[in-house]
């Protein structure tokens, strides 16, 4: 096991095109599907063939290159591409780098592009390293979608720390939650921990409550999309009941994202938006209806924790302990 040891690449650039893992066929079929546009890496963003807050961004960055490469309206590039997905903030985080460069030199943006990308990888390493540092010994640690290298550029955010404390010797047990309704959890983050070798076991959402009364879990890790000013955090569907479960049980719930994921123009979670996916999602599964004919539902794909549920948010920068207005401030000031 070494600090980056993930065997696979789910954002690609080669031959002047994108390659993107197709996270919709994992973990059955690994099949890599190529773009060479911005409207059509925003159709990939938007049907979930590449997910998770940070390989959104790195995507976008390359998708606007690719528009440069063919000498396409890098405006209409970015609009497309900023329409994608409404709240992971690392998209518009990396559109508004591009665009700032003042520049259609392909060379350029593509080279920035690759700049991100590998900056986000060398982020998730720093912040593994921290993130492990809060570990104990024989940790168990339950953990919510998927935020591994699937989800990033490299070696991943909340996975980055679980495999950063495996490397230490510090992973007892790793419990996925399965994460409805994309299953995220069963289908990537139990698939991508087996890759590795850590100890991964698949439980069902609803299960979590009687894994943490039973004692089984001695903290929570997610990533983000979204962070606030005030340290509420935006990420996947669920997030929230697992820190109130925490909460409730005296376990403790930590939060890895690197800082392209605060949103500071944001005071707190109330303003975040988030995002509204078909109902179709809930009431089938792979195409086939499990709900009946007509059943309406709803299906936000984001909930917002508040700052006061979190004990740390890890970030390439370090570690904000109980954060607030102030404590972030001071972390996203440091050099």
């Amino acid at each position: 096991m070494t600090a980056y040891s993930s065997s696979f690449h789910a954002v690609e650039w080669r031959d002047h095109a994108l390659h993107l893992l197709d996270q919709r066929a994992l973990p059955h079929t690994h099949q890599v599907l190529s773009y060479t546009s911005a409207v059509d890496v925003a159709d990939a963003i938007k049907d979930m063939v590449v997910r998770g807050a940070p390989a959104i961004g790195i995507a976008a960055a390359y998708g606007y290159a690719l528009d440069a490469l063919a000498g396409k309206d890098l405006a209409s590039a970015f609009q497309v591409l900023a329409a994608s997905r409404p709240t992971a903030i690392n998209l518009f985080w990396a559109l508004e780098r591009m665009s700032a460069l003042e520049t259609e030199d392909p060379h350029t943006l593509v080279a920035e592009a690759k700049k991100i990308h590998q900056e986000d990888i060398a982020a998730n390493l720093a912040m593994g390293q921290f993130g492990a540092s809060l570990l104990g010994d024989n940790a168990r640690i339950y953990t919510h979608c998927n935020t591994g290298a699937l989800a990033t550029g490299g070696h991943g955010t909340a996975l980055g720390i679980i495999r950063s404390a495996m490397a230490d010797g510090k992973i007892a047990q790793v419990y996925a939650g399965e994460t409805r309704p994309w299953l995220q959890g069963a289908r990537l983050t139990a698939w991508e921990l087996m890759q590795d070798n850590i100890p991964v076991k698949l439980v069902c959402d609803g299960a979590a409550a009687q894994l943490f009364r039973q004692g089984e879990v001695d903290w929570v890790i997610v990533g983000a999309d979204r962070i606030t000013a005030n340290g509420d955090v935006a990420n996947k569907i669920g997030t929230y009941s697992l820190a109130v479960l925490a909460k409730y049980h005296g376990m403790k719930f930590m939060v890895a994202a690197p800082t392209s994921t605060f949103d500071l123009t944001l005071h707190s979670g109330n303003e975040i938006p988030i995002e509204q996916r078909p109902a179709q999602e809930v009431t089938s599964l792979n195409g086939q209806p499990i709900a009946p004919e007509g059943c309406d539902a709803i299906n936000p794909a984001f909930d917002v924790t508040p700052a006061d549920l979190i004990d740390a948010i890890v970030t390439e920068k370090g570690i904000v302990r109980q954060p607030n207005t102030r404590a972030i401030a001071e972390m996203m000031a440091r050099l």
